[in-house]
């Protein structure tokens, strides 16, 4: 393992692993609950509990302010509610319900849905809250009149989000916490919401159609940048149209496979609720009792889904057209139920439905990718345990399996995202789609510490082949090719276009989260040096590992939510105020009389 890999895997302990003890809350399992998971869903639950739990009894209020009825075009603000719901929902719809899912069920097992959902009702109301504060703090840009409409093309004529509502909300004093959540922020910009949409576009292309990942990426770093250098107006047509478009594509296909799959939905459903509190079923990661294990993927993939608490979608969501901040609030409490109670259940039945989460397939083993490692299989529970660095010892392999025990159970085993890859082959035919393609059983010597493999004729190989686990959006994409092959081959093309979108539209949107953070740290002249380091990330994520690429991003996913949550609980008295004045008041009412008069008087011409 190289150093920088080594320093990626150590971050992302001390954030997502570090914290207390399991066995300290009552649970029969000694994994550590993490700080940040804590934290996460204890400020969801208490603001939940605040709020009295708006997102159930404010559900169709947003769902009203959504479609535009009460709308009034002479507010502030640089686009409607539903081009800014669409903006952050292309944003967090994207690759974290296909390849997060899967992820999520690789690592944590089938109840790691359970606790997604769990994640998502909880940052319903921590998403209605920031977006209120967010709006109810946002500034205004002022322009001068020579540039004033190119300005506006760029920046767009207001910019709100987390670092505004701190620093105003709890005063000058709690302006350093702004200044870190931004520098935070626009540095998990460039991984979470463009690297990692790169890195599943190449993985898949390279699975599916042999591409090499440079070209992918830049393709993807090319129309990425088209779009982001044209500003904020440009980025909004672009989501608004992407948005419904990839969305109902990738709904229409997870349907067809959950329709054709009818019978099995409630026996999944079943093992769902049952393997969340008492998992006994995993590829890797999880076993008998290993509660926490399910618990923490499911909450760290739900996050990553709909950012709940992150504080970039209040930002999208701070350029929607009202003077109303809680009427956005109650817009925004819809996307983590869009984003991951919906889409990701989708993604995550047809996974487990189909029964390929477990499956093994002709796969291409780089030994010195960061997705290869090794395990020591314990006899008597099957569980793989990962083996150290430290620990690494030469391999002997005899016509494609180790040799040094009789029972391959109780050895040393080369793995592909931590399971055990089956017999070892130096060749494959084709796209290698076919345990046929796979030819001439290797024997020699796997070298771990020097990420190599000796043939006995002195031959030394860097790659090999063998049967291994699918994971991220390759995962999902044998879900769709085995639930639709009914109707086909066709099926896995779907969450290739979706995957495909979701990339291009998520990081553009996110692009916007990372240049409000630049422009509140450095100015407006900041966004061009930042449009072009994004750029240039998107293009090196597509050539990274996808572990190496999902712990950066879970790295700074954990440590931006914790300046966000903090001001949240702070500020919360100030939400619960707002929110019951305005459902009190109910201005909305004056807006729909106001758009049903223009409408009458545009008729009448």
């Amino acid at each position: 393992m190289s150093f920088f890999e080594h320093v990626v895997n150590t971050l992302n302990y001390y954030v997502w692993e570090f914290g207390i003890p399991g066995n300290w809350f009552g649970f029969n399992d000694s994994t550590t609950i993490p700080f940040v998971v804590i934290f996460l869903v204890g400020v969801g639950l208490f603001l939940s509990i605040k709020m009295a739990f708006v997102q159930i009894r404010r559900f169709a209020h947003g769902v009203a302010v959504t479609t535009g009825m009460y709308d009034d075009p002479d507010e502030p603000g640089d686009v409607s509610h539903f081009k800014a719901l669409a903006t952050t929902l292309s944003a967090t719809i994207g690759i974290g319900n296909i390849a997060g899912v899967g992820i999520a069920i690789h690592w944590g097992g089938p109840g790691a849905l359970f606790w997604m959902w769990v994640t998502a009702f909880l940052g319903m109301c921590t998403k209605f809250t920031e977006v209120t504060l967010a709006l109810n703090y946002r500034d205004e840009f002022v322009h001068g009149k020579e540039k004033d409409q190119a300005q506006r093309q760029l920046l767009g004529s207001v910019s709100g989000g987390p670092m505004y509502y701190i620093e105003k909300g709890l005063g000058q004093n709690w302006k350093w916490m702004a200044i870190l959540f931004a520098a935070l922020l626009g540095t998990a910009c460039f991984f979470t919401g463009d690297a990692i949409q790169a890195n599943a576009v190449a993985n898949l292309m390279h699975s599916d159609f042999g591409i090499t990942r440079w070209i992918t990426g830049l393709f993807t770093a090319g129309l990425v940048g088209a779009v982001i250098l044209g500003g904020i107006t440009r980025i909004g047509r672009v989501t608004g149209i992407l948005t419904p478009l990839m969305a109902a594509i990738y709904v229409i296909g997870g349907l067809l496979v959950l329709i054709f799959h009818a019978g099995q939905i409630v026996p999944t459903l079943k093992l769902i609720f049952s393997e969340a509190f008492n998992p006994t079923a995993g590829v890797a990661g999880t076993g008998v009792g290993a509660i926490l294990v399910t618990m923490v993927w499911g909450v760290k993939r739900g996050l990553f889904s709909n950012e709940s608490g992150m504080g970039s979608a209040p930002i999208a969501h701070s350029a929607a057209q009202t003077e109303e901040p809680v009427s956005e609030g109650s817009v925004a409490l819809l996307a983590p139920f869009i984003d991951t109670i919906v889409i990701c259940t989708i993604t995550g039945l047809a996974i487990i439905i189909t029964g390929v989460w477990s499956d093994m397939y002709p796969t291409q083993i780089d030994l010195g990718s960061a997705d290869a490692s090794y395990v020591q299989i314990d006899s008597d529970t099957n569980a793989m345990n990962p083996v150290v660095e430290d620990d690494y010892k030469p391999v002997n392999i005899v016509e494609g399996k180790n040799a040094n025990h009789t029972n391959t159970k109780s050895s040393i085993q080369l793995a592909w995202y931590n399971v055990a890859v089956g017999k070892l082959y130096v060749e494959c035919e084709g796209l290698c789609d076919d345990k046929d393609d796979m030819h001439h059983l290797f024997t020699g010597t796997l070298y771990p510490e020097r990420d190599i493999a000796i043939s006995k004729n002195g031959e030394e190989y860097t790659t090999l082949y063998g049967l291994a686990v699918k994971n991220g959006a390759n995962l999902t994409n044998a879900a769709f090719t085995q639930g639709l092959s009914s109707l086909g081959n066709w099926g896995g093309y779907i969450v290739t276009l979706a995957v495909l979108l979701f990339a291009i539209s998520t990081a553009i949107s996110v692009n916007y989260y990372g240049t409000r953070c630049a422009i509140y740290l450095f100015g407006e002249k900041s966004i061009i040096p930042y449009n072009v380091v994004f750029i240039i990330v998107n293009f090196l994520g597509a050539v990274t590992a996808l572990t190496t690429v999902w712990a950066i991003g879970d790295t700074f996913f954990g440590l931006v939510i914790i300046p966000n949550l903090l001001a949240l609980v702070l500020l919360s008295g100030k939400v619960r105020d707002m929110m019951k004045s305005y459902f009190k008041r109910k201005p909305w009412h004056d807006n729909y009389e106001k758009r049903k008069r223009l409408k009458e008087q545009k008729q009448k011409g």
